[in-house]
């Protein structure tokens, strides 16, 4: 499970292995880990066996009988569907998810679903009803969120690679805590069908070990589905050839460096801060222009007007929650975080939510046209070390403040989300304490090839998918 996903693949195409024993490999790990680690929701031994014994040598779809995992946010048939929360009950969809339909037709066999935060709020993941996961590079820290199962899983070498979203940095920022790969595309570039026709925030992708992989499986996932409301300019090749290719030759790129915080009063670890800059000396090295600079994204309330967009689109997931349950959401249905949100959410009419997302797509306009004339930004990914679990309890007595926290660690990735452009997150360093240590890159608008060239470049540089947690190696 420690193998690149294509590269398994072609095991299986050539008949040096089968579907069947890579998929036991993986039920075998996740057998002997998840009692530690606590990654996996549901683990569908029989379905995923059944699968895998139907595939056979030279099977011509790329990523046949390789293992992957699915965040249980996203419809997988016949499987329970959580969202974290005990307000969704035992619900079972009957269909599957786009992301869960073009991973399946790309060969791949579910193994399972993962865990994550009541509702993904969270860039922890740990809640009332599915526990504490835990980062396999410290079983007191979190794996990040809310995307932090899929994360852990990975790291542990449970499976090759899993599915995620980031609504926020959820796909960011657990890839940054367990020393993975994860980009956030450019909004609109995966479907949300059949539930949703588009979203301000949210993009699916998933988490990997290498570029290489994260821009093959956004080949695999990407696209519109008819009734989409928008979706993004289609590139003019596929992700993975740009990835392999590299930066374009004809001129150095132009790429800005800031530990600016965009929330007031936020401080930033010693140790993320010098990795931005030991990244933009890496990036100087290889013959680009960087340069410091100090872009116009701190402004007071910023935080505020986030949550006043964010806050509704979770609102509506309870809501449907509410009408699966047959009764409105009660209290006692949610964890004190949620329903803190959720009465908020009330609190602000039509026209209000409709102006803060008005004044969010101003802002973002405001960030694209200063960023135009660079090809990409460097931040560092979080603003601390991975915390340790309970450092943000939903279920605590101040659940405001632990919403406001939550962004004093992660105050980089929001950014992306609100203006739609793809970011990545790259584990290029390691706290003193082995914790891996991460950056992250922010793209042209639509220009995830060009973000994969840069980013495939940074790991040739400076490898790390060779990096294993103790827990993983033994």
């Amino acid at each position: 499970m420690f193998r690149p996903a294509d590269e398994l693949a072609q095991l299986v195409r050539s008949g040096e292995l089968t579907a069947l024993q890579l998929v036991d490999a993986a039920l075998e790990r996740i057998a002997a880990l998840d009692a530690q680690i606590n990654a996996f929701v549901d683990v569908d031994r029989d379905g995923a066996r059944d699968d895998a014994a139907a595939i056979g040598a030279g099977d011509e779809r790329p990523f046949a009988g390789v293992p992957i995992a699915i965040k249980n946010n996203r419809a997988v048939a016949g499987r329970r569907l959580t969202l974290g929360a005990d307000l969704m009950g035992d619900h079972t969809p009957g269909h599957d998810h786009n992301v869960t339909r073009r991973l399946r037709a790309a060969g791949f066999v579910i193994v399972g679903t993962t865990t994550l935060p009541e509702w993904g709020i969270l860039p922890v993941t740990e809640g009332r009803r599915l526990g504490a996961t835990r980062n396999p590079w410290d079983l007191g820290r979190t794996p990040g969120g809310s995307s932090g199962g899929s994360a852990a899983a990975v790291a542990a070498g449970m499976v090759a690679l899993a599915h995620g979203n980031d609504g926020g940095g959820s796909l960011r920022i657990p890839a940054a805590c367990c020393g993975l790969v994860g980009l956030k595309p450019q909004r609109g570039r995966i479907s949300l069908a059949p539930e949703a026709g588009e979203q301000f925030l949210v993009q699916d992708g998933v988490l990997t070990r290498t570029v290489r992989e994260t821009a093959l499986l956004l080949d695999v996932l990407a696209g519109p589905v008819p009734g989409d409301a928008s979706w993004a300019p289609p590139p003019q090749e596929p992700f993975a050839v740009s990835a392999a290719r590299g930066p374009e030759r004809r001129r150095p790129l132009r790429i800005g460096v800031t530990t600016l915080m965009p929330l007031l009063e936020t401080e930033l670890h010693p140790a993320c801060e010098r990795a931005a800059y030991d990244a933009a000396a890496l990036l100087g090295s290889l013959g680009h222009e960087v340069e410091e600079v100090q872009p116009p994204w701190r402004r007071p309330g910023l935080l505020d007007l986030f949550t006043r967009a964010f806050g509704p689109a979770i609102s509506t997931s309870i809501a449907a929650a509410g009408m699966l349950a047959g009764h409105p959401p009660r209290a006692q249905d949610m964890e004190p975080l949620s329903w803190e949100l959720w009465q908020a959410s009330k609190r602000v009419d039509a026209v209000d939510a409709e102006l803060a997302r008005y004044a969010l797509q101003s802002f973002a306009r405001s960030i694209t046209r200063w960023a135009a004339p660079y090809d990409a930004l460097l931040t560092p990914a979080l603003a601390q070390p991975p915390v340790p679990i309970g450092t943000l309890d939903p279920c605590g007595p101040d659940p405001a403040g632990t919403f406001e926290r939550s962004g004093h660690f992660t105050p980089f990735t929001a950014i992306a989300n609100v203006t739609g452009t793809p970011a990545i997150s790259l584990p290029l360093y390691a706290h003193d304490d082995g914790l891996p240590l991460a950056v992250q890159v922010i793209g042209r608008p639509a220009q995830e090839g060009a973000l994969l060239a840069l980013a495939a470049q940074m790991e040739a540089a400076a490898p790390w998918a060779q990096r294993r947690p103790s827990l993983a190696v033994a």
